[in-house]
């Protein structure tokens, strides 16, 4: 379940963006392009929803018998679901649990494997070894039989839960490629220079190392969010873990259980979240886009 972005090993030293303004940056080049500014704006409708849209309905939605598998309405815009719950109303409710796992599963995904690849990198020799062979043992871990494993214990009703896991079994990747970048740019000038000045090791790590490799880590902890909701959603989707939460991954479950796929009727209970997954993955890929142009100065256009 690794999810990474190629880091350059080669090439001068990328100059981090922050030192020349990120956020004027980061506005200049959304506008340079509409789809950019598209992308940019789906992401922050969707976290949007997250965060406000649970508190828009009660903790149990009402069903409505009468309007089982009914089609969208002025009532029901998608639609209602098996149990005449609005369509719109599972999923905008499912959206937090949905980016909480993803988003937690991408920060200890950055976190770990950075950590782990930035010190093995520097430090070479036994540490680098000893990082390394640990970074081989995650990636060696199965994380599907593992999460197996684990629903028997844990009911992943909390998205911090099921976060935890996908994160804990994902920095592998992460980690050998900011290790590669980073035995490239310990030979470089500036490390050299701080290196004979006598600066210790976490000044040269957190000061020097990391500004440069914090453009790509924060590529891959948006690509990563992405990554992290396939996931999430195809454990939901395959019925391996409880339904004891509401989640994107459920809803489809269900509805292919249910019958939509065969009937037709209720297709929206189907397609609300297939349709969701495919629209925050292209605002993230948008975005992503922008901040390639934005980290580094070979892109950028003026």
């Amino acid at each position: 379940m690794s999810t990474t972005v190629d880091l350059p090993v080669s090439g001068p030293a990328v100059v981090p963006a922050r030192r020349t303004g990120f956020w004027r940056n980061l506005w200049k080049v959304l506008k340079r392009k509409p789809s950019r500014m598209v992308g940019a704006a789906i992401v922050a409708l969707f976290v949007l929803t997250g965060i406000v849209g649970p508190w828009l309905y009660p903790d149990n939605l009402p069903r409505d018998s009468d309007q089982i598998l009914a089609g969208p309405s002025a009532s029901h815009l998608l639609g209602t679901d098996f149990e005449g719950t609005d369509v719109l109303a599972l999923l905008i409710t499912g959206t937090r649990y949905v980016l909480v796992a993803a988003a937690f599963a991408a920060l200890i995904t950055v976190l770990i494997g950075t950590a782990f690849g930035l010190y093995a990198g520097y430090r070479r020799g036994a540490p680098d070894s000893v990082l390394m062979r640990i970074t081989d043992f995650v990636l060696t871990i199965p994380g599907f039989p593992l999460l197996l494993v684990l629903s028997t214990v844990w009911k992943f009703s909390s998205a911090l839960q099921m976060g935890l896991v996908l994160g804990i079994t994902g920095w592998g990747g992460l980690a050998r490629s900011v290790r590669s970048a980073t035995l490239s740019l310990r030979e470089r000038g500036f490390v050299e220079a701080a290196r004979g000045l006598g600066m210790p090791t976490r000044h040269i790590v957190t000061r020097e190392l990391l500004p440069n490799i914090a453009p790509y880590v924060a590529m891959n902890l948006l690509i990563g969010v992405t990554t992290f909701i396939y996931s999430q959603v195809g454990l939901f989707y395959l019925g391996v873990l409880p339904f004891t939460s509401n989640n994107w991954g459920v809803m489809i479950q269900l509805a292919v259980t249910n019958g939509v796929t065969q009937t037709g009727a209720g297709l929206g209970y189907l397609m609300a979240p297939l349709v969701s997954i495919l629209l925050l993955t292209l605002g993230v890929v948008l975005l992503v886009d922008a901040l390639d142009e934005v980290f580094n100065p070979r892109l950028r256009e003026d």
